[in-house]
């Protein structure tokens, strides 16, 4: 009876063990893959900074976007980060709309536990993001994301990532974005640095070329 109780002990701590190895398996492979898919595009990839590029479908009335559900395998690949590296499932806690001027450059703000996903209804952006994460393999990395009209994307933001941008052209940005983390008044997330702080270092002039 008890070799019963340990064979079938062992087998449970088997089973598991070996799902938790395919788990992480999984995992490596999707952020590989979603890292070379991407970065394809986007240069000086941030380690959790996932993008999704919205297709529009075009017709004699208009046109009609999927921005995000539940199944993408962006946003799969963002549930299966999470989990291994904060160790949680985040949610949906929070939508903001708002809008900026052209020439505003709005930057920059950082979270200590939530995440922003981003996505710019009109206008261009210029997104800068800029990786604070000490233990992070892009540790001060900058990366540089043009996002509007032109180019529909969804983009997940990580804690800890300073994040911000300026409005290009003459039309002002609509940005929509949720947060996983309602806003707190008494004791906001919310930290920022200055837009032209030197250790972040970036030019946000427009170069002739």
């Amino acid at each position: 009876m008890r070799n019963k109780k340990l064979s079938k002990l062992s087998t449970k701590f088997y089973n598991r063990t070996y799902l938790h190895y395919y788990e992480n398996l999984l995992l490596t492979i999707s952020c590989t893959l979603h890292f070379f898919r991407d970065s394809r595009y986007y240069k000086n990839m941030i380690e959790g900074v996932f993008i999704k590029q919205i297709k529009l479908f075009n017709d004699d009335r208009g046109f009609l976007a999927e921005v995000a559900k539940e199944s993408d395998p962006t946003h799969r690949d963002f549930l299966l980060y999470c989990k291994k590296v904060y160790k949680t499932r985040p949610t949906i806690k929070q939508t903001i709309y708002t809008e900026t001027y052209p020439g505003v450059i709005k930057a920059f703000h950082w979270h200590k536990k939530q995440w922003d996903i981003w996505f710019v209804l009109s206008g261009m952006a210029q997104i800068v993001l800029y990786d604070l994460r000490k233990n992070s393999l892009t540790h001060k990395e900058t990366q540089v994301i043009f996002a509007g009209e032109s180019n529909p994307l969804l983009i997940y933001i990580p804690p800890e990532v300073a994040h911000g941008y300026k409005v290009l052209g003459n039309e002002k940005v609509r940005l929509l974005y949720h947060v996983t983390e309602v806003y707190n008044t008494e004791h906001p997330d919310e930290e920022r640095i200055s837009f032209d702080d030197k250790k972040i270092g970036f030019d946000w002039r427009t170069k002739n070329k």
